[in-house]
């Protein structure tokens, strides 16, 4: 061995323990009733409106006043009887069906069935679409 001196251990005591119990622990019924007995203080606060669903029904907010009082009846635009009937017409006149007509148009045949029945909302792509298969002009003037 090629050492200076005499061999010497310097070990410290290591001393394992528990971490520290966190906040939930220390409001366990079990170590607030310990803290009882042994005399410590014990803070009790009361949050407010804690367990009740106050908040939520305490009144009408300026938005719920605000529908509350709207009586405009609000529904998407569907598409106008003049369009339908444009439709039908150019697709009877190239002798095709509905699903033929989406077919050509790369569309589900429900929307062709949706457009002519008048409960689509107008796509301006769709409506292209449909002008370019059938050789019509179904937007803007006649």
């Amino acid at each position: 061995m090629a050492g200076v001196g005499p061999m010497t251990q310097d070990w410290e005591p290591v001393v394992i323990r528990k971490k520290a119990p966190n906040s939930a622990a220390k409001r366990d019924e079990k170590t607030v009733n310990a803290a009882r007995r042994s005399g410590a203080d014990i803070e009790t606060v009361r949050k407010f409106n804690a367990g009740t669903n106050k908040a939520a029904s305490s009144g009408t907010s300026l938005n719920t006043k605000r529908l509350d009082d709207d009586t405009e009846n609000l529904t998407h635009e569907r598409v106008p009887t003049e369009l339908k009937k444009a439709i039908m017409q150019a697709r009877t006149d190239k002798k095709l069906t509905q699903s033929q007509l989406a077919q050509i148009i790369n569309e589900k045949p429900q929307v062709i069935q949706e457009y002519e029945s008048g409960k689509a909302i107008p796509n301006q792509q769709i409506l292209s679409k449909l002008e370019r298969a059938l050789g019509a002009k179904l937007r803007g003037k006649k």
